[in-house]
């Protein structure tokens, strides 16, 4: 038989139909939550439509269109029946997946509840071989790894294991700064408090410094080392030296001419400490800052105590609310040496200046507000003891962040 154009036509079509229908309908049973059941849906489906193909359509040739309607219709609610639940998903699911996203899958992520969980009851190896199956399919995960290390230093005391650890967390290069920093930070404590080795803590604190030189987690790890305890102060409290403290003074109330106040530091001798101090660690704020108040009211030279603050208000990467504080202090020192008002108003200007929209700078305006109320309190004497600027080393010797 000699197939026409029209009829060639015709085959091709109906082949690419059957193509298309089947393998939707393959899809819908390969990605549906009970395939059994969608495959079900399409034999009946298939079931219907065949009948009303083979019963119905016939009854039009024929004339009787009403018989030949009913039974389409007929067949039309079984599959409306048969697919109601299927066509409302259909019209739902756009609008439902803007609030669940939809059949979107979630990201995979570690779980690491059973580690903790092994870890509470004391099977540290156990929570270990957890944490590192976890590691395994997540190798740069932040928690994974600090845990690890974690019970590796706080519940096994195994520094060098531990060691390992962050080294490896730092050596990989998509993490976050701040994560890098409590990584090394958490390794110094460990050192600290489990090691009692203050040389170890220094390495890592070092190795930040190295790490991200110029910025404020080196002016941070700068002021942990110059704040790194003696080892007796490391020593948990059962171990620390006892001593033996002498009965003081009886019936202190009895008695005439006593001053039960403590022994005040000799500011004279603070600042010489301080400044032999910074000479060594020129970033430690905590040092220079104390130096700059020594200065002031100690020996009136709020031209020293000035200089200190600006240097670590000018230093740069440093937070903004030490910033805040070093400039309240320096109206402060102004006040109690007897600047004049403008140049008190000026420092405190410099807070709002610089960020207007902050907190500390609406604390600033307040201040301003208040400002001449303050010098009526405040305001001091200028009048410092002769002899006196010769006595202190620190006010020959300054130390600058560079050395």
């Amino acid at each position: 038989m000699k197939l026409n154009g029209e009829t060639v036509h015709q085959i091709v079509v109906a082949v690419v139909l059957v193509i298309l229908i089947g393998g939707f309908i393959i899809w819908t049973v390969k990605n549906a939550e009970d395939p059994a059941r969608i495959a079900f849906k399409w034999f009946l489906t298939a079931v219907v439509i065949g009948l009303v193909v083979w019963i119905a359509f016939p009854l039009f040739d024929r004339g009787d269109s009403i018989t030949g309607l009913a039974l389409t219709l007929f067949g039309a609610l079984i599959l409306v029946a048969t697919w109601r639940h299927n066509l409302a998903d259909i019209v739902a699911k756009p609008f439902a997946a803007l609030y669940d996203g939809g059949d979107q899958p979630p990201d995979p992520h570690p779980a690491y509840s059973v580690s903790q969980s092994r870890q509470k009851q004391g099977k540290y190896v156990e929570a270990i071989a957890e944490i590192r199956k976890q590691l395994n399919r997540f190798p740069t995960d932040v928690e994974g790894q600090l845990l690890l290390a974690q019970i590796q230093a706080e519940d096994l005391e195994d520094l060098p294991a531990a060691e390992i650890t962050i080294q490896s967390f730092c050596a990989q290069p998509s993490h976050a700064r701040q994560n890098v920093a409590f990584a090394l930070y958490s390794m110094a404590d460990w050192h600290l408090s489990v090691g009692k080795d203050r040389e170890a803590a220094r390495r890592d604190l070092e190795k930040l410094i190295e790490l991200f030189p110029d910025s404020e987690f080196a002016l941070g790890a700068s002021q942990r080392i110059a704040h790194l305890g003696s080892l007796d102060m490391l020593l948990s409290p059962q171990e620390r030296k006892q001593f033996i403290v002498t009965a003081g003074a009886q019936n202190l109330g009895l008695r005439r001419g006593l001053d039960p106040k403590p022994q005040e530091i000799d500011p004279t001798r603070a600042a010489a400490d301080y400044v032999k101090h910074l000479a060594e660690h020129p970033l430690d704020t905590e040092a220079r800052e104390k130096l700059a108040v020594i200065y002031a009211d100690h020996y009136g030279r709020l031209d020293l105590a000035a200089d200190q603050l600006e240097q670590m208000i000018n230093q740069p990467n440093q937070p903004a609310k030490l910033v805040v504080h070093w400039l309240n202090l320096l109206a402060d020192l102004q006040i109690r040496c007897g600047a004049d008002y403008e140049t008190v108003k000026q420092t405190v200007q410099r807070i709002i200046d610089r960020d207007p929209g902050l907190a500390a700078a609406d604390i600033a305006r307040n201040r301003l507000g208040r400002l001449k109320l303050e010098f009526k309190g405040k305001q001091k004497s200028q009048g410092v003891a002769l002899g006196s600027y010769e006595q202190n080393i620190g006010l020959k010797q300054r130390s600058t962040p560079g050395g």
